[in-house]
């Protein structure tokens, strides 16, 4: 396997996927094509490589209707103006709490630079979406394929603006980064907790919302797809818990936070799957997430 290859989703019928090697992570970035009579790109990754995913669509001869952002995070949604600007009979759909930020991508580009720090060598400058070419989804709306249906999932523990898909032609579920971040290399599902809206209490609910769905595959936003198990979800609300746990003893032990960031960066075990910088950035960024949850629920 290498960055830029295609693959088709195990157990699913017209549904693919592209490794767009986010941060030079091969599979790190996961966009899905849904080949539908109304074709439709679920995620877009940075932006970078975004060559990777026209390939696949010009193998499949399909110019997708719509382009479907989970949340305007942009490692999700840094290519939707790329692709609504290939792609001009598209339409782009994301969560309506993220919409003005793809229109008008110059805060979302200054609050990334902030929390990414030295990663932002690995974006592309996000290309605007116009206006009328943006619609924002909400809770409970259904997105019309033709023979299947997808249907959104507010899912705000990671982020207001975010939400997972059900799509109920192969039962599945996009999973965006509600569910973590799955290693294929240890079967481990890792927590994503970046600053500065991630919220514990939302993030186990987002769990239990995917949990209730009970589908057949989980396709992540990251690494790609595997088949849903029972248990599979509080297994990953456990994992969040003792993640919060860990930061808060560590929090009540060191100086200040500067020292709790820099514990976890140098405790990493991502180092060997990932190297070293994506390893310690990571850490980094889950960690200042979590520092940011404890402070807002503390000022409650």
């Amino acid at each position: 396997m290498a960055i830029g290859d295609w693959f088709e989703v195990p157990g699913c019928t017209d549904l693919y996927y592209v490794d767009v090697g986010a941060y030079g992570i091969p599979e790190y970035g996961t966009v899905y094509v849904v080949d539908a009579e109304r074709p439709a790109v679920v995620d877009t990754g940075l932006g970078r490589n975004r060559e990777y995913v026209y390939d696949l669509l010009d193998h499949l001869e399909i110019d997708p209707e719509y382009v479907v952002p989970t949340h305007v995070h942009l490692d999700h949604a840094g290519g939707a103006g790329y692709l609504a600007e290939r792609y001009p009979d598209s339409t782009v759909l994301t969560p309506k709490r993220g919409v003005e930020h793809l229109v008008d991508p110059s805060r979302l580009v200054a609050g990334t630079k902030a929390a990414v720090e030295d990663q932002w060598k690995y974006y592309d400058e996000p290309v605007p979406v116009p206006e009328d070419r943006i619609r924002g989804i909400e809770d409970g709306d259904e997105i019309d394929l033709g023979d299947r249906t997808l249907h959104v999932h507010h899912a705000p523990g990671h982020a207001p603006h975010h939400c997972f898909v059900h799509d109920d032609g192969d039962d599945v579920v996009f999973t965006a980064d509600a569910a973590g971040i799955y290693v294929p290399e240890t079967g481990a599902v890792r927590p994503t907790s970046p600053p500065a809206q991630f919220h514990l209490e939302k993030s186990l609910a987002d769990a239990d919302a995917i949990a209730a769905v009970d589908p057949e595959v989980l396709c992540y936003g990251h690494f790609g797809s595997r088949p849903y198990e029972d248990g599979i979800m509080d297994e990953y609300k456990r994992t969040l818990v003792e993640w919060v746990e860990a930061v808060r003893q560590k929090r009540s032990e060191l100086p200040d936070d500067d020292a709790v960031v820099d514990y976890f960066m140098d405790h990493t075990d991502m180092v060997e799957i990932w190297g070293e910088e994506k390893a310690r950035a990571e850490d980094r960024l889950n960690t200042k997430g979590v520092l940011g949850y404890l402070d807002y629920v503390a000022d409650e």
